[in-house]
Formats: structure tokens, sequence, C-alpha cells
């Protein structure tokens, strides 16, 4: 029926989605090294004077505003806030530049206008092969920052790209399934 909203789930298929995210979780466990890595960068780059920037698209574009506003702010403990910006805020940034230089550009003007060397990227993407976040990661490579990839376990199967973010970031979480 056109017009009309249609979101119907039965209870199975909410106890699957639970449970699916309950095993995706149970997965990350896996990564508690790399985030122990991801954490000590930063805060050694927080200690050298540097800086958190965050980006990622749709849902990824929210998660890396929740991260910068937990360093910002406080997370789990008080302590001093960390700086940390999501590129994914400024609607007369990303639109300008969306529109002067391509969708593809927004992160990567970004990152060349604020990033210095030794500030920590983090880039986020289910499918591992967002141009934008990779474009970012080159820019930064360029500069010098220490690039964080946060990737959906699926961007296994798009190999150009994987191998392109990997050479673009030494520090990589696959998530398991696309949950990111």
């Amino acid at each position: 029926m056109r017009g009309k909203w249609q979101f119907e789930l039965t209870m199975k298929q909410i106890i699957k989605i639970i449970e699916e995210s309950i095993e995706c979780k149970r997965e990350f466990i896996g990564q508690a090294v790399n985030i122990k890595k991801a954490a000590e960068r930063i805060v050694a780059s927080v200690k050298a004077g540097g800086k958190l920037l965050a980006f990622g698209n749709g849902g990824s574009a929210a998660d890396a505003q929740h991260m910068a506003a937990e360093l910002v702010g406080r997370y789990k403990l008080e302590r001093k806030g960390y700086p940390a910006i999501a590129l994914t805020t400024d609607t007369s940034i990303l639109t300008a530049v969306g529109n002067d230089y391509g969708y593809a550009s927004i992160f990567e003007r970004q990152v060349e206008a604020l990033a210095k060397k030794r500030d920590v990227l983090i880039g986020i993407s289910t499918s591992g092969n967002s141009e934008n976040v990779v474009r970012a990661f080159e820019k930064g490579k360029a500069i010098g920052t220490f690039n964080i990839s946060l990737t959906g376990f699926g961007c296994l199967f798009v190999p150009v790209y994987w191998k392109k973010t990997a050479m673009m970031s030494p520090l990589r979480m696959r998530l398991p399934g696309d949950m990111i």
C-alpha cells in the first residue's frame, strides 16, 4: 500500500536480531588487543599535542560523532577532555566541499585543513570501500597521521579496496558482520 508505513517484525525476527548482536559482541572480544593499541595511540597523540579526527558515512558518521563526544566529554572516568573532532558534523563544510569538489572529497579536504603530523584518524566504513574514507586516509598518510580503520567483516570480499585501506591504515579492526 503506497504511503502507509509498514514495519512489522515477528518475535522470532526480533530475537534473531538480538542474538546476532550478542554474537557480534562476543566475536569483537578478539579485537581487544587492537582496541588497546588504538587507545594507546590516541593517548600518546593527545599527550604530544595532537588530536583525534573521526569520520564515516551514514550510521558510521553517527559512530564517529559518538566517539568524539565520549573523548571530549567523559567515558567511564573523570578526566581532562581529549581533543577529538567528528568530521561529519559541520553541514556547511560538508555541503560546500561536496558541491565544489565532490562527495569523495568531504573528509579529505577537512583532513588537509585540520590534521597535523602525529594526529590520529579513525575512518569507519562498513563495506571498507568508501572512497571518501580512503581519500581521507591517503591525505592523512601524506601529512603523517596515524590511521585506524574500522570496517565490517564483509570488506574481506573487496580485496582491491581492502588492500588500499590496509596500505593507508596500519591499525585495522574488522568487526564481525555488518553491525558497525
